[in-house]
């Protein structure tokens, strides 16, 4: 069967007062299934994420890190559940390279999804995990048709990762990658899933899968060990957040990149955005050169929240991003540079119910697979969040053990000034996720598109000095205009388009909610 589709087509938004948003139908459905059993949009999020595990492994897995925003009626809550690196870790053990390993067991950090999911679970969920849990197993031991856009991921991680220990046994029935529409079954994974649920996701810290997992680093010349895992926790670490319009937009703490989001929304308000519509060069323009300005304050200042040598609220603070915002020329293209502030892969759920929860959660791999690292006999597939520690010495991110790394996973939440709920959303797409943030924030709450025409419109990506990419349906008249003001700009087509990501939102329209999925990623929309 030719799989491709050579036409163009268009959503609408989706309504309803219970809804779940996330990149594969399979997983939206599961959600779906628990807020029709009597749970709630923690429980939807948790099926949802739980699924994705099974359905969409290119992008998270069991070993996967994962962050939370949860509005749950009458405050906001943020949990980072991403992990440490091994205590082992010191910067002399990565001596004589340029970058952190990217695959393997070097790159493998302590894996926070499964505490994620143990944490919101226990503290907001009204069913149980075995319940909210169901689907993935079923979905793991019974098997499920590969769809098209995973068949075409696989391959890209066979091709890259094939040779790493426990990946092929895993992922590779018959020695390749599954094709579109074949049926594929991980009973391994169902087996790991269903102890992780019985004991609340201790064994996985503490018990025989804990074991599991360390004899096995031990094997390859691993440094995690049965210490590191046991002594992680996911953190309640509230939210940062920035005024935008008549919203405020919330995001995770440091070590999560949604810090870059804030601070350039904050310069966008000071350059005078929204003075021209939503797709206008002007528009567009100032948008990327914001983002760049956030970009180079990121990458010289971000790191874990206790290693940061400026604080949040410095790089967020309005006559800071007042002084940045300066330095945007409306008629030219910067390079720019970091300032000087005062004192100091991956999957997206969202999900909102009738009573008023809404969860914003997103857990990731990083790059694909992740690492390639998958322990035998238990389907657990690890991440490679490593790679994101810097070797530069002295640089605030650079590798120790016991430190998180600088993360790229970032859920978001927007709120009314009045301080009632108004959207939950993310963007998958590695370093673009914060980028993919300013978009959605612009195009929805500043200048009121519904959230399926956000999720649709194309995108672009800053992705280094001058240099921006856009998606191939970018207006070229935009691009040529982006040009002449000395944008170094690539039309990205065939792969690239993986790069900029996967959208969904769901916003709040009074009793209601109205939904949008990025058909990028085979996101789906279910709501009753």
């Amino acid at each position: 069967m030719d799989w491709t589709n050579p036409y163009p087509s268009s959503r609408s938004a989706v309504l309803g007062r219970n809804m779940v948003s996330t990149s594969h139908p399979l997983a939206a459905q599961a959600g779906l299934r628990m807020l029709q059993s009597g749970g709630n949009a923690v429980d939807a999020a948790l099926a949802a994420a739980l699924a994705l595990t099974v359905v969409e492994p290119t992008g998270c897995g069991i070993g996967s890190d994962a962050f939370a925003i949860v509005w749950d009626g009458r405050e906001l809550h943020g949990l980072n559940a991403s992990g440490r690196a091994p205590r082992a870790w010191t910067p002399e053990r990565f001596q004589g390279r340029e970058l952190m390993p990217d695959k393997g067991w070097e790159s493998v950090t302590v894996p926070g999804a499964v505490s994620a999911w143990a944490e919101l679970s226990a503290k907001f969920g009204a069913l149980s995990l075995e319940q909210v849990a169901a689907p993935a197993i079923h979905y793991a031991r019974e098997g499920f048709a590969v769809s098209p856009i995973i068949a075409r991921l696989w391959e890209l991680g066979r091709l890259r990762l094939g040779d790493q220990p426990g990946f092929a046994q895993a992922f590779l029935p018959d020695g390749r990658a599954p094709l579109a529409g074949q049926w594929y079954r991980n009973p391994e994974q169902a087996d790991t899933l269903e102890r992780i649920a019985a004991s609340q996701g201790r064994d996985f810290y503490t018990g025989e899968l804990a074991r599991r997992i360390a004899a096995f680093s031990r094997e390859h010349g691993g440094a995690l060990d049965e210490q590191d895992l046991a002594e992680h926790r996911a953190h309640w670490c509230g939210t940062i957040s920035q005024a935008f319009g008549h919203s405020v937009l919330h995001e995770i703490p440091p070590n999560g990149q949604g810090l870059a989001a804030l601070m350039a929304l904050g310069m966008l308000e000071h350059a005078g955005i929204g003075r021209e519509p939503v797709d206008h060069v002007d528009t567009v323009h100032l948008s990327i050169e914001a983002m760049k300005l956030a970009f180079a304050d990121l990458y010289e200042h971000h790191a874990d929240l206790e290693h940061m040598r400026h604080a949040p609220e410095h790089l967020l603070d309005e006559g800071y991003l007042r002084e940045r915002a300066a330095l945007i020329r409306r008629d030219q293209a910067g390079d720019p540079r970091h300032g000087l502030p005062g004192p100091s892969g991956t999957v997206y759920v969202t999900a909102a119910d009738a009573l008023g929860m809404m969860v914003s959660f997103i857990q990731s791999n990083y790059m694909g697979f992740g690492s390639g690292v998958v322990v035998p006999g238990t389907g657990i597939s690890l991440q490679n969040r490593g790679h994101g520690f810097s070797l530069r010495p002295g640089h605030a991110n650079q590798v120790a053990g016991g430190k998180r790394p600088s993360h790229t996973i970032i859920p978001a939440f927007a709120m009314n000034a009045d301080g009632s709920p108004q959207m939950s959303f993310g963007v998958m797409g590695g370093p673009f996720q914060s980028q993919g943030h300013v978009q959605m924030a612009l195009r929805v709450l500043l200048y009121g598109q519904n959230p399926q025409a956000a999720a649709d419109a194309p995108r672009w990506r800053v992705t280094g000095g001058r240099g921006v990419a856009v998606e191939p349906d970018f207006d070229p008249a935009v691009v040529q205009a982006l040009r002449e003001r000395g944008h170094d700009i690539q039309v990205e087509s065939g792969s690239g388009v993986f790069a900029f990501g996967g959208a969904q939102l769901i916003l709040r329209q009074g009793s209601h909610y109205v939904g949008g999925s990025d058909p990028r990623k085979d996101g789906q929309v279910a709501a009753y």
